[in-house]
């Protein structure tokens, strides 16, 4: 009987383990699944914004064609998070009624034995009651022996109350968590049911403006063909002023008739300072904050085909952040202002040395830093412009040497 007992304690205290290990380890997934969802929410606020801003002009734009894309792309994001959440709920529900079916079965049995040990007891003792048992020994021996029995048996009898006890509230416990995640799931059932209605009202804005740029056809092409003569122009201009800064820094070397300092697998003479910032601005390779606090990634790096015209294609040698109006464009690290200018169609232009590495902000309609100037990482550079559409939109190139580089591979991830 002892070892019955025993055992039961064990396997119920290594049950209630192995549940406290599996509620931890759920706790840590909702917490997960949580915190992506106020992520998703949060780049859903800033895109609203933006979609407003670019919603007020009556003219429809690639630029809120965009937005709207974004916009819709990151509800399908919060959707999917949604039915993650409704599979979670449901495993942890039909979990929670194992556990209870468990712990109804362990009760019953806990009961059974517990009657059981009355029900043998009084079949020993023949009626007799525990106090006449043990003083109606007849010796001392058998006295001590019956007093130890009933000693025995009181702990028995408390321990299987005990463990009655324990998985009664358990039970009770258990219970109520799955009639509050039958609540939950209806929650959250009833937000997807929600998210689901505003993503078919995006995808019938979004037809609304493929339909309206289709109309301007002709009038988009000429502003492709304007964007890429523009292009061209900003290239010229960042090259050239590179190649003074690598001629410059030639003749130093030279003057100074030393052997200059050399960032990891550069070709530009960089003295140990500028070595130093240039190693420290490519260990931060995808650690980079973003030149706007809020945006997305309106025209990608590189060659890409365009969201409505067929066949045609856009070249880009940085990333455009579509952000709100105003907004203020920071420094994504340590550096010198090299040169200030200003490029039809671009706007304000800023570019930052770090050592052999160079970093270009174009599209700003205040600049509040001058050529020469040191700035730190996240110092304000100026607001970014907002043309006749509405469209708030930053330009930014990296550059390491006379290679125009991804922007997207140094930039943080959002």
């Amino acid at each position: 009987m002892n070892e019955i007992r025993i055992l039961i304690v064990l396997i119920l205290f290594s049950w209630i383990f192995s549940v406290q290990e599996a509620y931890a380890q759920t706790k840590r997934t909702r917490a997960e699944l949580e915190k992506e969802k106020a992520e998703i929410q949060k780049r859903l606020l800033e895109f609203d914004k933006i979609l407003k801003k670019t919603a007020e002009s009556k003219k429809v734009s690639v630029g809120q064609l965009n937005a709207v894309n974004k916009q819709l792309q990151n509800r399908i994001n919060y959707i999917n998070a949604l039915n993650r959440e409704m599979r979670l709920l449901d495993l942890e529900i039909r979990e929670t009624q194992t556990k209870i079916t468990s712990l109804e079965e362990d009760l019953e049995n806990l009961k059974a034995e517990y009657s059981d040990m009355i029900y043998t007891s009084a079949k020993l003792n023949q009626g007799t009651t525990m106090t006449a048992f043990v003083f109606s020994s007849e010796t001392f021996k058998q006295f001590y022996m019956r007093l130890k029995y009933l000693k025995q048996y009181s702990d028995a009898r408390k321990k299987q109350v005990e463990q009655i006890g324990i998985v009664t509230a358990e039970l009770d416990e258990q219970k109520k968590e799955i009639e509050q995640k039958r609540v939950e799931m209806q929650t959250v059932i009833k937000q997807e049911q929600q998210q689901k209605q505003q993503l078919d009202k995006a995808k019938e804005e979004q037809q609304a403006i493929v339909n309206g740029l289709n109309r301007q056809e002709q009038e988009l092409r000429k502003e492709i063909a304007a964007a890429r003569q523009q292009q061209e122009n900003l290239n010229r201009m960042i090259k050239s002023i590179i190649e003074e800064e690598i001629r410059r820094a030639e003749a130093e070397a030279k003057k100074a008739n030393s052997t200059a300092s050399k960032a990891s697998g550069s070709s530009i003479p960089l003295t140990p300072e500028a070595a130093a910032l240039s190693n420290s601005f490519a260990g931060n390779r995808g650690k980079l904050p973003w030149p706007v606090e809020s945006g997305f990634i309106s025209r990608p790096f590189g060659t890409h085909p365009h969201p409505t015209l067929k066949g045609i294609t856009e070249d880009n040698d940085g990333v455009d952040i579509q952000t709100t109006p105003n907004a203020t464009v920071r420094a994504v690290f340590d550096g010198e202002v090299t040169k200030i200018f200003t490029v039809p169609g671009y706007g304000g232009t800023i570019v930052i040395k770090h050592g052999e590495y160079y970093t270009m902000y174009s599209k700003l309609k205040v600049i509040s830093v001058k050529s020469g100037d040191k700035v730190s990482a996240k110092q304000v550079l100026g607001q970014v412009y907002t043309n006749k559409d509405g469209v708030a939109e930053v330009h930014f190139e990296t550059w390491k040497g006379l290679q125009p580089q991804n922007p997207s591979i140094w930039l943080a991830g959002r």
